[in-house]
């Protein structure tokens, strides 16, 4: 299966792309893996959503097309949705209900310094996904509170129950994604 990993931090060694790695390392022997942050992406403009987009719209384009399912992994922003995942995600969703993303299954990872662990924004996450046509994979949420606390100083995960928890929720996503994939026309 081709995954995307979609970041909702720009830095260049987030917790987010720290518990991406974590996340990757756990999948089984013949998944792909790309990640993204949007960093490269103007910001949402319907003048520039033309036939010709810019280069890095129709690479984010191309690269949620080819893929089989999705993990966005966030922090939470001021209780949201930080807007360089926003605007990635403005920016696949185009054209509105027939966009790359429609049908795509997805799995929502949210963490936070804060002991909500980002609930708000797995949350708002997922309401936006659900307007995107995105199948999200519900149960359980998997939010992350103090997640400054999780990784040693060369960005390995040491916690293990956030381990377990990724070691546990992941294949039952991956047999769900599956599953969404194989009854989806969209999803490639």
């Amino acid at each position: 299966m081709n995954i995307l990993f979609m970041l909702g931090s720009l830095r260049a060694n987030s917790a987010s792309a720290r518990l991406a790695e974590a996340v990757r390392v756990a999948l089984p022997e013949g998944h792909q893996t790309q990640v993204i942050d949007g960093r490269d992406l103007p910001l949402y403009d319907t003048d520039l959503d033309v036939q010709e987009k810019p280069l890095a719209v129709q690479r984010l384009l191309d690269q949620v097309a080819g893929s089989e399912a999705l993990i966005f992994i966030t922090p939470e922003y001021n209780y949201g949705i930080p807007g360089p995942l926003k605007n990635l995600i403005d920016w696949a969703s185009r054209p509105a209900f027939n966009s790359p993303l429609k049908g795509k299954p997805s799995w929502v990872l949210a963490q936070s310094i804060a002991p909500s662990g980002g609930a708000r924004v797995h949350a708002q996450l997922t309401a936006v996904l659900s307007g995107t046509l995105t199948p999200t994979f519900l149960a359980p949420s998997f939010t992350v509170s103090a997640i400054h606390e999780k990784f040693d100083s060369e960005g390995t995960l040491t916690d293990s129950l956030t381990q377990l928890r990724i070691d546990g929720t992941l294949p039952a996503f991956l047999a769900w994604a599956h599953k969404q994939s194989s009854r989806s026309p969209s999803v490639k």
